[in-house]
């Protein structure tokens, strides 16, 4: 995708009304013998942990989400799928990452069979039915109105993630340095945070902070439609 991490100080301002959100930081996807290595996958893994810090300083929510998929799932190519096997639940390749410190609650999706990538929905893989998982319900009982995400993959999970979270009423923010793509056409990582952007997301890059997002809400502003 081409953005650098810097091991600088915390990129984005956390607060009791905040979350950050991990997104599948897990073996089979950041290590390069995973099964669906993503390219550079272990640089989100110290950047994340500076975000980890600076969250739990500040009294912010921290939630992971964990692809956990069966053995046979429509999920999977083998069973009609668009992707090799991969976080098959016990294994090694779902655990998240063992540098990553897990202080915070772990949504875990597509355990039986599921379809999907965003953290707070998935996809009956029969009838195409759209299913919450818990972590609308966790945010909203901790009153948090604003989200920070960072994980694999840009041009999924987290694209995804983040849709939902603005779709949601979130105040939702991505941190490109935090994030690598899959990229299974050139220049997708770039085109997802494209749609995240004009999704009305805020993306930032770098130590400064800088929001290339015009249309994105002021930091501790209250976001419109908020949906409780």
């Amino acid at each position: 995708m081409g953005y650098r991490p810097r091991m600088t100080a915390p990129i984005a301002p956390y607060d009791a009304q905040t979350a950050l959100l991990v997104v599948d930081v897990q073996n089979d996807f950041a290590e390069p013998e995973g099964r669906l290595s993503v390219r550079d996958g272990l640089a989100v893994v110290p950047v994340l942990c500076s975000e980890i810090d600076a969250a739990i300083a500040a009294g912010s929510v921290v939630v992971y989400s964990q692809d956990w998929h069966p053995e046979r799932t429509p999920h999977f190519a083998a069973f009609g799928g668009a992707w090799p096997a991969h976080c098959v639940m016990g294994s090694w390749g779902a655990e998240l990452h063992p540098d990553l410190p897990v202080v915070g609650h772990v949504v875990r999706k597509g355990s039986s069979g599921e379809d999907g990538y965003s953290a707070f929905t998935m996809r009956d893989p029969l009838t195409g039915a759209t299913i919450e998982t818990e972590l609308h319900a966790l945010l909203r009982d901790r009153g948090v109105r604003r989200v920070i995400i960072g994980g694999l993959a840009t041009d999924y999970c987290v694209a995804e993630t983040g849709l939902d979270a603005c779709r949601l009423g979130y105040e939702t923010v991505v941190l490109a340095d935090a994030v690598r793509a899959v990229e299974v056409a050139p220049g997708d990582g770039d085109r997802a945070l494209e749609r995240l952007v004009a999704a009305g997301v805020t993306v930032l890059r770098g130590p400064a902070a800088a929001v290339v997002s015009d249309n994105a809400a002021a930091a501790g502003a209250d976001p419109a439609g908020f949906r409780r």
